[in-house]
């Protein structure tokens, strides 16, 4: 996927602060009369440069993490309850709702799951990148539009300035996510946070858009990536640190090369084993049995003791910690205590 062309400068964890750092993030919504944890008590960090890869199955709290940082969480029925989302040093959970607006698009831009209910039917594509740009810079209208041409033309949309006047319909599904990738982008942020942007495109056209989001990033210095998907295919190519999470929890942290050099969660393990390989000839692809229970009927110990191949009697009463082994490594599981993963 990634290409030598746009393989990405690596982060220096040791002489960098981090751009953004989440700390012990709690985000719950209503149900009747109780307030069941999406996401519970996550801290991660992410570092200038880095591409950082937040995976695990639809419901682990992937999405709700990444609008919990753009403070977009629906309130009601959610809120962030508890923890801290700093942006280079400074409280994003204390500001301002209009002070947020001036961060959300100018130093931290997101692209949404889904295309098509992420841009307005009701207006031009056109008019919705200029207006990102309008919002957050004093320029002229015929600025903002000569500058939405050209970030479209640099995404790969062929004749931009017939395209600018165009609605989302008219555009095909790798159309729409490449107009997407130009409104996250078209304000330089610093930090871009894509949500399965991959999602419903073909091979193909995943491997463009990979390669254009790693490009453009590329040429914005100290410029990071938070990547959340199930791909772990994508992640292998894309992201220099991942984090796994199951059940609104982190379960592991590693460096992709660790990751997929020797997996430590029992989690993990199964994510990996589930994937092809053109080494091993398999019958069947492995599946994880069951299913990410729902946030109303959490395990009382580790969450992902219903379906763990490996667990043992007190993962069924003890919620394990996320266990720091050294060199940015981080493992939630009661083996490591054991002696079994070593």
């Amino acid at each position: 996927m990634a290409t030598a062309e746009t393989s990405i400068q690596e982060p220096d964890y040791v002489n960098s602060p981090p751009t953004l750092q989440v700390r012990d993030l709690v985000v719950s919504f209503k149900v009747e009369n109780d307030f069941p944890r999406a996401v519970d008590g996550i801290s991660f960090d992410l570092y200038p440069n880095e591409v950082l890869g937040i995976v695990g199955e639809s419901g682990s709290g992937k999405s709700v993490t990444s609008l919990a940082i753009m403070r977009l969480i629906p309130d009601p029925p959610g809120k962030i309850a508890e923890g801290s989302i700093k942006l280079r040093g400074q409280e994003l959970l204390d500001i301002s709702y209009e002070e947020m607006r001036d961060v959300r698009g100018n130093e931290i831009a997101m692209i949404f799951q889904e295309p098509m209910t992420a841009l307005n039917p009701v207006f031009t594509v056109g008019m919705q990148v200029m207006e990102t740009i309008r919002t957050h810079e004093n320029v002229s209208k015929d600025e903002a539009r000569k500058r939405a041409i050209e970030m479209l033309t640099r995404v790969g949309i062929p004749d931009a300035a017939k395209r600018l006047k165009e609605y989302p319909h008219q555009f095909s599904g790798g159309m729409r996510q490449r107009a997407m990738i130009a409104m996250a982008l078209v304000c330089h942020p610093k930090i871009l946070i894509a949500d399965e942007p991959t999602t419903a495109l073909d091979v193909t056209t995943q491997a463009q858009i990979l390669d254009l989001m790693l490009e453009l990033k590329q040429k914005e210095e100290g410029a990071s990536i938070i990547l959340i998907t199930h791909d772990l295919a994508v992640v292998a190519e894309t992201c220099h640190r991942v984090v796994v999470m199951y059940g609104g929890k982190v379960q592991e942290v590693a460096t992709v090369e660790k990751l997929f050099a020797r997996p430590l969660h029992p989690y993990t393990k199964g994510l990996l084993a589930s994937l092809p390989s053109t080494h091993e000839k398999k019958d069947r692809l492995y599946t994880i049995p069951g299913n990410v229970p729902s946030i109303l009927q959490m395990p009382e110990g580790c969450r992902f003791c219903t379906r763990c191949s490996e667990v043992i009697d007190r993962c069924h009463t003890e919620e394990p910690k996320l266990h720091d082994i050294g060199n940015g490594r981080k493992v939630r599981c009661h083996l490591l205590e054991e002696g079994i993963n070593g």
